[in-house]
């Protein structure tokens, strides 16, 4: 027996302006067609290449066969969102990425958090999707045919709202970082400072030298502290003396 979603209160820090962009006006035109999918795209990858766009999903939008809801519903589930956030990232904070997305906002509190994701562990991923899709919250925003856009917020005492999202929310987390680096997958900072072709300035400040190079180095510290005292003492002597 499976447990109904936990309710949460639609509580935040900041109050919530209007949408950032406007509405779009209905048209059918080719041009306006490759801009909604674009935006589709856009809100839910960022950015994306050639090799990465759903060709299927993008004819039957085309002959209106699905609404932009559906286009966005498929983005979620294509294979590229799989391996690009649903296997970089746990429960909680896929949470948190679909929701910025798929409704312009961040989660309300830890409670919508623990809710969505206990609905990801029981109903799976697509169960979810269907949910944040199918909501009031998001019919009453977007409705059929406008792609999701992210909602600004009024900070107190500033003109402009946060960040954008997209910086607040990296496609993955330090976690799977540290597990691509174990895997050898990655390489890790430490290692890139390492091997690395590094210029001379970076070499200094990064390279702990040694033998003769800690040497020249102990020694050019030496002199330019000694360098430093003494045209300080000069300037003082000078600025005091009395003719």
């Amino acid at each position: 027996m499976t447990l109904p979603l936990r309710s949460f209160q639609k509580s935040s820090q900041n109050s919530r302006v209007d949408v950032l962009t406007t509405k779009i006006e209905e048209d059918n035109s080719s041009v306006a067609k490759d801009l909604l999918i674009n935006k589709c795209y856009r809100q839910i990858f960022f950015h994306l290449t050639d090799r990465d766009r759903e060709k299927c999903l993008e004819s039957q939008f085309k002959s209106q066969s699905i609404t932009v809801r559906d286009f966005i519903r498929g983005l979620f589930l294509s294979d590229r969102f799989r391996k690009g956030y649903i296997e970089c990232n746990n429960n909680y904070r896929l949470v948190e990425q679909v929701i910025f997305r798929a409704l312009g906002r961040k989660i309300y509190n830890n409670t919508e958090r623990l809710s969505y994701s206990i609905l990801i562990a029981e109903k799976g991923f697509i169960s979810f999707i269907d949910c944040v899709l199918d909501s009031e919250e998001y019919m009453m925003k977007f409705g059929y045919d406008n792609p999701p856009n992210e909602y600004s917020r009024i900070l107190p005492g500033k003109e402009s709202g946060t960040i954008p999202l997209y910086q607040q929310y990296p496609r993955y987390g330090l976690d799977w970082q540290k597990k691509l680096t174990s895997n050898k997958l990655m390489m890790s900072i430490s290692d890139h400072l390492l091997y690395s072709k590094k210029s001379s300035i970076e070499k200094f400040i990064y390279d702990k030298p040694t033998g003769t190079s800690l040497k020249i180095w102990i020694t050019a510290l030496v002199l330019t502290g000694a360098g430093t005292i003494w045209l300080s003492i000069l300037i003082f002597k000078s600025a005091f003396q009395v003719n």
